[in-house]
């Protein structure tokens, strides 16, 4: 292992403060693990989940902790590389000792880390919309998923648009399972796919598959594009006129794109969201408040921050209801009636005890000629059923496995 990391990983293991006493100066603290991706090709989408969890942490230290105990935060840069998230998992769980780690952005640094987890049987929360199917025990995952995501949006796009439809996606588990699910979507619909393909990551030059589209014609594009470099695709498209509409689960809500590009490029994207920064409720609007007074230089507020937030205090609340624990097993036993909640500035989020994945409110996020967003449809409190409905129950079996829709304890 790698003595020097003055260029790798920047450590945090600092105790945020406590305020009125509230809390024993000399009580042993929870020790809460963040492996998140502060550079790289990630790290736009990914900044904002880390000031997410220190605001949380702020916060409950500043009310008197987790069952009287101080949060103490330990964190490291994964720089969007797999090979960081296995050695500074270790790292957290062997030698730092965490209680519980937050982390990962992609799918394939979740699969990178998630043995290393189990070997340890540590827990670790997976706060990113993704792919869904993971079944396992040690992990809890505050993401949307797509029977939360595309069983909503294709059907309103197949109704508004038309049943022909084009994906794109990133080359990696995210893109190729997400793709398997507008497929399957797409044909109960009655749709047709006119097109898919898959983008390698980096890839940052679309010509041919701009070419590609127009020569498919489809009524809209489901766009699952992930990093920087994929976002290039949507000023590519705008200036070649492709004028489609466009659906999409990820963009908008993780790297905010109708904010980084110039108007219309954005037009007459759709994405179906539990969060972003535009929703216009109290409890919505006195989050991004508290956020932007603790960090004003935020670009965007968007879903995977709000997770990322709203993961702590489902933590809290896992640990007072176990006494004070931070074994495992009794954490995990405070899920089994499927009364843990917490009232989300999205709305109330409360985690599925078969699967360990949360509900959500589901907003359909449209952008306008001009880039700002409508919301035409909000989905409340869709439950995260399809793995319970394939077999996974992890209060009786822990699998430690990921299914897709091809490939499942039902077919």
């Amino acid at each position: 292992m790698k003595k020097n990391l003055k260029s790798t990983a920047s450590v945090l293991a600092t105790l945020l403060s406590v305020a009125g006493g509230a809390m024993a100066q000399d009580a042993e603290p929870i020790k809460l693990g963040v492996l998140e991706d502060q550079s790289g090709d990630f790290a736009l989408a990914t900044i904002g989940k880390v000031h997410g969890i220190e605001l949380a942490v702020s916060e409950i230290n500043a009310a008197g902790g987790i069952a009287g105990r101080p949060i103490e935060m330990v964190t490291y840069d994964t720089q969007s590389d797999n090979t960081r998230y296995q050695e500074f998992m270790r790292r957290a769980l062997q030698r730092d000792k965490v209680d519980v780690v937050f982390a990962g952005f992609s799918s394939a640094s979740r699969e990178a880390y998630r043995p290393i987890v189990n070997q340890f049987d540590g827990l670790a929360f997976y706060n990113n919309q993704y792919e869904g199917g993971v079944c396992d025990a040690n992990m809890i995952v505050t993401g949307a998923v797509p029977e939360q995501q595309f069983s909503t949006l294709l059907p309103y796009m197949m109704e508004t648009y038309g049943p022909n439809v084009y994906t794109i996606a990133a080359d990696y588990n995210f893109g190729q399972i997400s793709a398997e699910w507008v497929r399957n979507i797409v044909a109960e619909n009655g749709g047709e796919m006119v097109g898919e393909e898959f983008i390698p990551l980096g890839v940052s030059q679309f010509s041919q598959t701009i070419q590609n589209i127009q020569a498919a014609k489809p009524d809209f594009v489901v766009t699952l594009l992930v990093g920087t470099a994929q976002s290039s695709y949507y000023e590519q498209a705008g200036a070649a006129n492709v004028d489609l509409p466009m659906a999409s689960s990820v963009n908008v809500g993780q790297g905010y794109e109708h904010k980084r590009f110039t108007a219309p490029s954005l037009k007459d994207m759709y994405a179906t969201v539990n969060y972003v920064e535009e929703i216009d409720t109290p409890e919505s609007q006195a989050f991004v408040e508290r956020f932007r007074a603790m960090f004003p230089d935020e670009p965007y507020i968007n879903q995977e921050a709000e997770n990322s937030y709203a993961a702590v205090y489902l933590y809290k609340e896992m640990v007072e209801r176990a006494d004070g624990s931070t074994e495992l097993e009794d954490v995990r036993a405070t899920l089994a009636d499927g009364t843990l909640c917490y009232d989300a500035p999205e709305g109330e989020m409360c985690i599925d005890p078969k699967s360990q994945h949360a509900s959500h409110t589901i907003y359909l996020a449209h952008v306008t000629e001009d880039h700002s967003i409508e919301f035409p449809k909000k989905w409340d409190a869709i439950q995260p059923y399809w793995l319970g409905d394939i077999g996974c129950d992890l209060t009786q079996e822990d699998p430690s496995a990921q299914y897709t829709p091809s490939s499942n304890p039902s077919n």
